[in-house]
């Protein structure tokens, strides 16, 4: 069963995304929009922007928008179909659903198999005749039936073939169980056998609450089988893409403005039951740049759990990297030997843990003290390696002043000269700048590209950069513009700009996607035109270019908002003569590099003769747009 396109017509035109939002955010009308706190992390100056004409949001401090649906799935972590339920509950539009004509989505197959793997797992532990054992397991470590249901702790039967004879008996595809990992092949003989079997069983979730992905501790002593397998990668399941326990923890992560970020299943499990609930898990695999991204969304302050070895200092520093490139705010925290957090918030209560959290050093203190710990500082030679290895973080961090003040205080502290840490972090800087220049430019697009904030230009020259920043910013502007959906406007912009004018990938797709709209239907609806697109940054990027803020031309201010014909053409066609002379000089450019190269001075003339066809062209379009 599925609701019919039409139906999900009718709810978005019946739905006033002001009046939605409204019983959720107190809004006030700002302009032609309105302005509120964001719902979806903690702000007390007003960033969220609704706009009435367009049926759209977008905050600007957490970035996330789109649409009436989009609002509705995150604010109540819904899937879109229940999103559209809920929509059509308040607008008293009846659904009439549709039989699925023997099709349906292949990811929600593979959802819905995972989905009731997860309940016969849970069947499992709760039954008095099978899961004894597993529930015993657990309470033995103090984890409550509550918080095993809370998370759906589940136990797989030590059989080779229960799963098997379980799905066989639901017609659940085995085939499909196999690409999803739950089902094995052996190699000898090929026959199946339950992959997870004897095991206890940790459902993975994706942030909004749907099962990807099973991890399962082997309950009975095995030299022979690891202590913890994992679900392999599948349609549905990223290993690195995923945190466990963020579906139970990101609300409480908006609420407290930080994550703890610690390594296991019952770690998060623990630190969940003891109500410390902003903590999420990496679950044995190194902390990855998606799954920094994933954080990013909620709060950019983290407090790393990590062994306090030189193993746990080598797996923080590559984290703190990571998290330093994306602008957190890190701190870390080093249990006793032998402690990890489960047994920690065991011994000292919840009380006890959160004033440990407290006690957490900035992650540049974290470092210096293990090498001082260790006797580094005693010996010149050791002392020098260690100032490297303190210093090379810091190249990430953006901000000159936070960096200056790190490193008089570890001088201070531990009694290192200030200069010596300022010497060799100038020596990094350098190396790390000269790396970059050999790269690729990363061209910052906006607070929120598709890349989460940047863009690279493939082969850019370093002094080219402004130009392209400059080129870029236009791109965002004539979409602007498109989007504001204006028929002249519209027609003008499609007169003179096709989409091989347009240099970033991203602004390609989008501009014909509304070049298609609008040759189908003759209008632009945005909204709709977010629906299309599954992914959530570019829902979230299309409603910040439409509800920018901060905007990108100091001219756009003063035009956009004007309803006078004369200005707001005038204003698109300056962007679109921009932008088709900056296409031409940029052949022109190619030109003059060919004509250096030419080997005759035939060749010359004729690369000369074409540059005067193209300044010759550029002054029509000048012409034709003044």
């Amino acid at each position: 069963m599925h609701i019919p396109e039409r139906v999900i017509e009718d709810i978005r035109n019946s739905a006033d995304i002001v009046d939605i939002v409204s019983d959720y955010v107190p809004l006030k009308k700002r302009g032609k929009n309105f302005l509120g706190l964001c719902p979806f992390h903690h702000e007390k100056t007003p960033s969220f922007v609704v706009s009435e004409d367009k049926q759209i949001f977008h905050c600007f401090g957490c970035h996330k928008g789109g649409n009436v649906f989009t609002f509705m799935m995150e604010h109540h972590k819904l899937s879109f179909v229940e999103a559209a339920q809920e929509l059509a509950q308040k607008l008293g539009i009846q659904i009439d659903y549709e039989e699925d004509k023997g099709h349906q989505d292949e990811n929600e197959i593979f959802y819905e198999i995972n989905l009731q793997a997860a309940k016969y797992f849970t069947s499992n532990i709760i039954d008095p005749n099978i899961g004894g054992s597993a529930r015993s397991y657990l309470t033995g470590r103090g984890i409550s039936v509550k918080t095993m249901r809370e998370f759906g702790i589940g136990y797989a039967i030590p059989s080779r073939d229960a799963l098997i004879n379980h799905f066989t008996g639901q017609s659940i595809s085995i085939d499909k169980a196999i690409e999803l990992g739950l089902i094995g092949r052996s190699s000898n003989d090929n026959r199946l056998y339950d992959r997870f079997a004897g095991r206890l069983i940790f459902p993975v979730l994706s942030p909004n609450g749907r099962v990807v992905a099973f991890g399962g501790r082997i309950m009975e002593k095995n030299d022979k089988a690891s202590k913890y397998i994992n679900s392999p990668e599948s349609p549905i399941y990223t290993k690195g893409k995923v945190l466990y326990g963020l579906s139970f923890a990101k609300d409480q992560i908006r609420t407290e403005d930080y994550t703890i970020l610690v390594e296991g299943y019952l770690d998060v499990i623990s630190l969940h039951q003891n109500e410390i609930k902003n903590t999420v898990a990496v679950s044995g695999t190194a902390l990855t740049e998606d799954q920094i991204q994933l954080l990013s969304r909620y709060s950019k302050n983290v407090v790393l759990f990590f062994d306090a070895d030189e193993a746990g200092i080598k797996a923080s520093m590559r984290s703190i990297e990571l998290l330093l490139k994306r602008n957190f705010d890190i701190r870390v925290a080093s249990l006793p030997d032998k402690e990890d957090p489960d047994s920690y918030v065991k011994q000292y209560g919840k009380e006890g843990f959160l004033n440990f959290v407290k006690s957490s050093k900035n992650f540049l203190e974290y470092q210096t003290q293990f090498y001082h710990n260790n006797g580094w500082f005693d010996d010149p030679i050791k002392t020098a390696h260690a100032i490297r290895e303190i210093v090379k973080p810091l190249v990430f961090l953006e901000d000159q002043l936070k960096r200056t003040l790190l490193i008089r205080s570890l001088a201070e502290k531990f009694n290192l000269r200030e200069i010596l840490l300022e010497n060799e972090l100038n020596k990094e800087l350098e190396k790390y700048n000269a790396k970059l220049s050999q790269t690729n430019v990363n061209v910052n697009v906006s607070s929120v590209s598709l890349q989460r904030g940047s863009q690279q230009l493939s082969g850019a020259k370093k002094e080219d950069v402004k130009t392209s920043l400059h080129y870029l910013k236009r791109e965002r502007e004539l979409l602007k513009l498109l989007y504001d959906g204006k028929p002249e406007i519209l027609k003008l912009i499609f007169q003179f700009i096709s989409p091989v004018d347009i240099s970033l990938a991203k602004h390609r797709e989008l501009f014909e996607q509304i070049k298609e709209e609008y040759e189908e239907k003759g209008e632009i609806d945005t909204a709709m035109l977010i629906e299309n697109y599954r992914n959530e940054e570019t829902k979230a990027y299309i409603s910040e270019i439409c509800l920018e803020k901060y905007f990108t031309s100091k001219r756009w201010e003063e035009n956009a908002g004007m309803e006078a014909r004369d200005n707001s053409v005038r204003f698109a066609k300056d962007i679109i003569k921009k932008i088709k002379v900056e296409q031409i000089n940029k052949e022109i450019r190619s030109n003059n590099s060919a004509m250096n190269d030419a080997g005759s001075a035939e060749e010359q003339i004729e690369i000369a003769q074409k540059n005067m066809q193209l300044n010759k062209r550029i002054q029509e379009i000048i012409s034709t747009l003044t």
